[in-house]
């Protein structure tokens, strides 16, 4: 269990990079999710619904986690849920983090099983939920997403813990960028908050303290209606130590 008992959120476009031992590695931000949760020994869940719970990946989060001491178990909900008490199984842990993917078939998922529900609560019992795209998307209340087609289109049911809206990979999408200006400029997406690879956004509670990141030179932004217009503000974002 966490020691810190405050609601905290780590939303990022990265996380994972290439292992030298291994094909995937924790990098700097998701490191640093663990350092949140302020447990000694941190314990990570991993749910990634949002690829359909690929063995391939999860076994790759768990040779990534054991090759820094660090405990990773899978929630999967394929075929079925392979806990029987979604909320317990969360509540045993120190960090969840969040896979990238498909945000609206996770977020269909995550409410049939009644897994957001039991993410609330673990989020106000001060377990760290974290994760990459459409695992930061998700705890926002919207963002753009290309769930539906190769084109991005706008995505407004997220799980909402966070009052905002999200954009995710934008520097290297050149798609996001525009459309998620463009969308909170109509008011079709509330204000919020934008990542370039390799940077997150850290919540205590639905406000944010810092914007970190594990590339050099990358940045984080605020994006805010005025009018009809949008003005976007980069942010002090911090390199996290490793990046």
């Amino acid at each position: 269990m966490t020691v810190d008992r405050q609601p905290t959120i780590l939303a990022t476009s990265g996380g994972l990079i290439r292992g030298n031992r291994t094909e995937v590695a924790f990098g700097p931000l998701l490191h640093y999710a663990l350092d949140l949760s302020g447990a000694a020994h941190p314990k990570l869940a991993y749910l990634g619904t949002a690829m359909g719970d690929d063995s391939a990946r999860g076994l790759r989060m768990i040779e990534a986690g054991r090759s820094v001491g660090v405990p990773v178990d899978l929630l999967n909900l394929f075929p079925m849920p392979n806990v029987d008490d979604l909320e317990d199984y969360l509540l045993s842990h120190d960090v969840i983090w969040v896979g990238g993917g498909s945000v609206a078939n996770l977020l269909a998922l995550w409410r049939l099983h009644g897994l957001d529900l039991a993410l609330r609560r673990a989020w106000q019992a001060g377990v760290v939920l974290g994760g990459v795209s459409a695992g930061s998307l998700c705890w926002h209340q919207g963002g753009t997403t290309d769930s539906f087609s190769p084109e991005l289109s706008l995505i407004t049911n997220g799980l909402a813990f966070l009052p905002y809206s999200n954009g995710v990979h934008y520097d290297s999408e050149p798609r996001r960028r525009p459309l998620f200006r463009q969308l909170i400029a109509q008011g079709l997406l509330s204000d919020g908050y934008a990542t370039e690879d390799g940077t997150g956004l850290v919540f205590r509670g639905t406000t944010l303290v810092e914007a970190v990141t594990e590339v050099k030179g990358k940045l984080a932004y605020s994006v805010q209606r005025r009018g009809t217009e949008v003005d976007e503000q980069p942010l002090e974002t911090r390199p996290l130590a490793g990046g």
